[in-house]
């Protein structure tokens, strides 16, 4: 008869536990590792514009990354160029977002603001459909800004999952933020982890 040691069940249940926290620490790295800069997230908020060219420059370079964009706060004037420039299933806005509009303007041979047409039309066309119904609905682009935010704007823009106040603090950052997928995963591993 031969005898077998078997190891102690205290042993076993700890060997057990110990796999399991660094399967689903293993698993939590490969996840977050995976969300590299594709995933990227750059929000808006306290963006008040400036110049249209510069814009229309900046969102191209972000339409390319392929990164989101959360608009958190205030995005005027040149900067909602952007909801015409990135795909709109790449962006989503807070409850603290606000879009600012009005015409484009140049300043006048004496300094003064002058309403500037040909760029107020390129402006206008650069918006997504929905956007220009608002705008003409309202009287079209105009020196006066008018401002579009609340349940209005989130029956155009699909609404944030995540609190984008716990983001970064720039007005203008790209940072990796997890998507909502992303960030069940990590939390489902690191519960399994912990069992």
């Amino acid at each position: 008869m031969i005898w077998q040691h078997a190891a102690p069940a205290s042993l076993k249940t700890r060997w057990g536990s110990t796999m399991k926290l660094v399967t689903g620490l293993l698993a939590a790295i490969l996840l977050l590792a995976g969300i590299g800069a594709s995933h990227a997230v750059v929000r808006i908020a306290d963006d008040r514009g400036g110049r249209i060219g510069t814009y229309v420059d900046k969102y191209q370079g972000l339409r390319n990354s392929g990164e989101a964009v959360i608009i958190d706060g205030l995005c005027a004037s040149a900067c909602t160029i952007v909801l015409g420039a990135i795909p709109r299933d790449r962006i989503c806005v807070t409850s603290h977002a606000n879009l600012g509009f009005h015409a484009a303007w140049d300043f006048g041979t004496n300094g003064r603001a002058i309403t500037n047409p040909e760029a107020t039309q390129m402006l206008y066309s650069m918006y997504p459909s929905p956007i220009r119904r608002w705008i003409a609905a309202r009287g079209g682009l105009t020196p006066h800004m008018i401002f579009l935010r609340g349940k209005e704007l989130q029956t155009m823009f699909k609404p944030c999952y995540l609190d984008a106040q716990a983001s970064a603090s720039k007005p203008t950052a790209a940072a990796p933020v997890p998507t909502p997928a992303a960030h069940s995963a990590a939390t489902a591993a690191a519960t399994a982890a912990s069992h």
